[in-house]
């Protein structure tokens, strides 16, 4: 209730108040009711003069203030959503960005200058990038009396660290003339008069702090990377959005030479990266001095480093401790990159739980060190609702197995901004060694903000619970629902987690067990909810004689089979997964067959999608191969490019032939497969879509953003803005080209 609710009631002499009381108070009541009515115009009227600034506006006030001074939206990135829809908002967000608004006429005053594209970038996309005047780095003779020593320079082969940086956005080498034009829509040149490049980085740099290192004891007690998966992982700098672009301040992945030269930069516990460990009798909660590490090349782990020193490789993120002279326990603290808040990281997640909610924190320096301890002692208190939250980034390897009783809820999750780590071990030789989970009638269970690595994920229900609609002891048979409606018992959530494909890398980031799903549900009569997540393949056992399909929810997410010939959701041994699935904005790796699709939105499927029936539910600005048994398609591709092209193949003289056509018609589908620049879980650009990806797909989506797990990034609309911007704010005589690092 508003605190104002009762503001006009206050004002009432004490006595018509006390004769309000002994009636049962129908007055207050009714000055309740305008007092409400009170509070919206008031707040109405306060919202109207912050309506007048840039910075406290409403979001729909944004565009009339813009065209206060001539601000113009960019056509070329599509027309804005609805602002009464979150998804609506989220995309005028993106196409009329606040503060590109509020610093128009500041830019405009610097029309015309090398820094405002930079600042163009990070306004407009909010990308970080660096502008390259490319004429200063052409190849030319020069007065020896008056020499440009900032100018393109000949090669000089015994300059390590500059040929690191050719064709970079760091680069002084001087290159010969390249014609093209560096917007052209065909083949883009760079190196000419005219041509200004805008490099952009559109991966994030995000935090991993103090977690533990991984010790590869099959290469040496010595030898650890600093991913506690295993996997090589290169290290990032830590960008500084306010500083000058250059090497040290943008996300950029740290290279060798760079570390040997600015190792007192990079190195740091608010630096790049840190290293802490009990060894050469230094304080293990303090960073290693520097004066001990130095930077080299682990590539085949041949680099034995001496006494007292410590090797570190950032390109392939490795650490090297002298044979010699162990560390006790090391951990680490470093930046990585991807593309989005998706999967467990340490960014800030939304906090959703019950207001009388129990309360377990654990942790080195919280009251229960494991989360065992906590379980047990949740066991005691047996409260309905209830939190477990790890509170720091560490690494917990210890057999975890949940039993919630009914009307029970709890959530398992990391602390907000922060990446906590399960590591699940082979504890039990006669047993599946999962993170089992028990679901008693009309519980709850959450899992967020973690990585699960090790096992999979193994969720049932109590044995005996209802199969019916209602309590156990109604003794009443429900009427028919929707599908799967009968046995949403209980809810389980996953969210902002990863549970690794493949259960663990080795360290050359292959998949450690790929044929093993991640996510096991067995007989659950629950609503599955799956967002910003990462998970390997789901299976799901149910009995399809006695239960109806259970509903799946997956938005915002990545399933990863780790091949398309594999199945990313199904059940084994049987035709399909017996569930009802919703879908949006998901990238699914692998085969999905499921009962029946409700709804399947601005998602790509790798693999065939088949479902047995096809009368229930539909797909929407999705990517299906072709082949498929899929409900209704609206909008889909390949299918539209097919249906364009098969009629411009009939019209056609003289006609072709039936084989012909068919040919045609292939490399169209070929044309529209999705591109990615990895599809390898652990590497930063894993799940993006690759910058030579078919526009049907790039602008796939029905708010023509990029189908997928990164829809809701916007890059179509964000690249569109940008290019308009620059085209606006460059130089006269000069041409300026964005390029896309990462």
């Amino acid at each position: 209730m508003d605190d104002r609710s009762d503001r006009l009631y206050d004002l009432l002499p004490a006595i018509y108040r006390q004769r309000d009381a002994e009636q049962g108070y129908p007055l207050k009541a009714l000055l309740r009711v305008i007092a409400q009515q009170v509070n919206v115009v008031e707040d109405d009227i306060r919202q109207l003069y912050d309506n007048w600034f840039i910075e406290t506006a409403q979001d729909w006030v944004v565009p009339y203030l813009g065209d206060l001074i001539g601000y113009q939206p960019v056509h070329e990135a599509g027309l804005p959503g609805n602002p009464a829809t979150p998804e609506g908002a989220a995309r005028n967000r993106r196409l009329i960005p606040r503060h590109e608004v509020a610093d128009t006429v500041r830019f405009r005053r610097r029309k015309g200058t090398r820094p405002i594209l930079e600042e163009l970038a990070e306004t407009v996309a909010d990308w970080p990038a660096r502008a390259v005047e490319f004429y200063r780095l052409l190849g030319w003779n020069q007065n020896i009396n008056h020499l440009h020593l900032d100018r393109g320079r000949t090669v000089d082969v015994r300059q390590g660290a500059r040929l690191d940086l050719i064709d970079s956005p760091f680069d002084s080498e001087a290159h010969t003339v390249d014609v093209r034009s560096i917007v052209s829509a065909r083949t883009v040149g760079r190196y000419n008069i005219p041509s200004v490049g805008v490099f952009v980085w559109r991966l994030k740099d995000y935090g991993v702090t103090r977690t533990s290192a991984y010790c590869l004891e099959q290469v040496g007690p010595h030898c650890y990377t600093f991913s506690v998966l295993g996997q090589d992982t290169p290290l990032y700098t830590r960008s500084q959005p306010d500083a000058a672009p250059t090497e040290l301040n943008l996300p950029v992945p740290i290279r060798r030479r760079a570390l040997e030269r600015n190792l007192d930069q990079y190195y740091g516990a608010d630096r790049s990266f840190a290293i802490y460990a009990d060894w050469a009798g230094q304080d293990p909660n303090q960073p290693l001095p520097v004066r001990f590490l130095t930077a080299a090349d682990l590539t085949d782990w041949t680099y034995v480093p001496a006494r007292n020193h410590i090797s570190v490789d950032p390109v392939l993120g490795r650490i090297a401790f002298p044979p010699n002279q162990l560390p006790k326990r090391a951990r680490v603290s470093y930046r990585c990159a991807f593309s989005a808040d998706i999967g467990g990281g340490e960014y800030d997640r939304p906090i959703i739980q019950p207001a009388s909610a129990a309360f377990y924190r654990v942790g080195a320096d919280e009251a229960y060190p494991h989360i065992a301890d906590a379980l047990r002692q949740w066991q005691q208190d047996q409260p309905a609702d209830a939190v477990i939250e790890l509170a720091d980034g560490g690494v917990y390897v210890e057999p975890i197995a949940i039993t919630l009783n009914d009307h029970q809820s709890l959530q398992l999750r990391a602390t907000s901004g922060c990446r906590a780590v399960i590591r699940l071990l082979d504890w039990q030789t006669d047993q599946p060694d999962s993170l089992s989970v028990t679901l008693g009638y009309a519980s709850r269970f959450t899992l967020e903000g973690l990585l699960v690595a090790g096992r999979s994920v193994q969720v049932s229900s109590a044995a005996g619970a209802p199969l019916d609609a209602g309590p156990a002891s109604s003794g009443n048979t429900p009427a028919p629902g929707p599908v799967g409606s009968a046995i949403c018992h209980a809810e389980l959530t996953i969210r902002h987690c990863t549970l690794v494909p493949g259960w663990g890398l080795d360290n050359g980031g292959q998949p450690l067990r790929p044929a093993e799903p991640s996510l096991e549900l067995n007989n659950v009569r629950a609503r599955v909810s799956i967002e910003h997540s990462i998970l390997g393949s789901i299976q799901v056992v149910q009995d399809e004689v006695r239960l109806d399909p259970i509903p799946m929810h997956i938005s915002d997410s990545i399933i990863d089979a780790l091949d398309d010939d594999k199945e990313a959701l199904g059940a084994p041994g049987t035709a399909g997964a017996h569930v009802v699935l919703t879908i949006t904005r998901s990238t699914v790796f692998g085969i999905v067959q499921v009962h029946a699709i409700e709804l399947g939105e601005n998602s790509i499927f790798t693999g065939c999608l088949n479902v047995a029936r096809r009368q229930l539910g539909c797909l929407r600005f999705c990517y299906v191969p072709h082949g498929c048994r899929t409900p209704r398609r609206f909008h889909c591709q390949p299918d539209l490019a097919e249906q364009a092209l098969a009629a411009a193949l009939k019209q056609m003289t003289p006609p072709l032939s039936q084989a012909e056509r068919e040919a045609a018609l292939e490399l169209e589908r070929e044309r529209l497969r999705p591109q990615f620049n990895s599809r390898r879980y652990g590497q930063p650009a894993y799940a993006q879509l690759s910058a030579t990806c078919a526009e049907e797909i790039a602008r796939g989506a029905d708010d023509e953003a990029e189908m997928g797990a990164f829809h809701d990034l916007f890059q179509p609309q964000r690249l569109a803005n940008l290019r308009a911007r620059l085209n606006e704010y460059t130089p006269a005589g000069e041409e300026a080209g964005i390029i896309l690092v990462n």
